[in-house]
């Protein structure tokens, strides 16, 4: 794929932690949705490569059970606006998490990309971003045998994060566009966060806590 204009990046990649751990609960979503978006200052006209930490091999073993998560990415307001789109390879499926702020749990069945059930029950093409008021949309998306995905904007901008996806082939995306009026989100953000994992993080029969 050609990019006139952007960013190409290596995703980080780091150890969640002991067994069981590292599911992307809710305060590690709030906790960094008031940051400036990590690609926001990058416009070079050519596109770039960014460290390689997720080269093959260069990953830390996890324990047994653990997760291993790839640097979180945060696009925000106003590089993020309605109309961006979200690009990934072919073959994609999602399991929407419903319910995320109040009795969180996964969907019974997936979708194929880029179809998708939002929280207010309505099934939304994710690879769009709405406008402000539009319902969260929450998934865990599997299926990679290429890791990347590509973020389009309004602007023309393109930017593109690639990562190994034999050791992280599932992506976590978290979108709020500013329909959560209770605390302490109250209309006031509109987000998109993807994080590649070495695994589904949220076992089906569960609900997450």
């Amino acid at each position: 794929m050609n990019i006139i204009k952007g960013r190409r990046e290596r995703a980080e990649t780091g150890n969640a932690g002991g067994a069981g751990g590292g599911k992307p609960g809710r305060r590690s979503v709030l906790g960094g949705l008031a940051a400036l978006p990590v690609l926001y200052s990058a416009g070079s006209a050519a596109p770039a490569l960014a460290a390689s930490a997720g080269r093959p091999g260069s990953v830390p073993a996890a324990a047994e059970g653990g997760l291993i998560r790839g640097a979180e990415r945060r696009y925000n307001a106003p590089l993020l606006t309605p109309g961006t789109r979200l690009l990934l390879p072919a073959g994609i499926t999602a399991v929407p998490v419903l319910d995320y702020y109040h009795r969180p749990h996964l969907a019974a069945t997936a979708s194929a990309w880029p179809y998708l059930k939002a929280a207010d029950g309505t099934t939304v093409d994710a690879s769009v971003i709405p406008g402000r008021g539009a319902p969260t949309r929450i998934a865990v998306l599997s299926g990679f045998t290429e890791g990347w995905y590509e973020l389009i904007h309004a602007n023309g901008r393109a930017d593109r994060v690639m990562w190994d996806a034999a050791t992280l082939p599932v992506l976590w995306v978290y979108g709020e566009f500013g329909a959560t009026r209770e605390s302490p989100y109250h209309d006031r953000f509109y987000t998109l966060a993807l994080q590649a994992m070495s695994r589904h993080p949220y076992p089906r029969s569960t609900s997450i806590l």
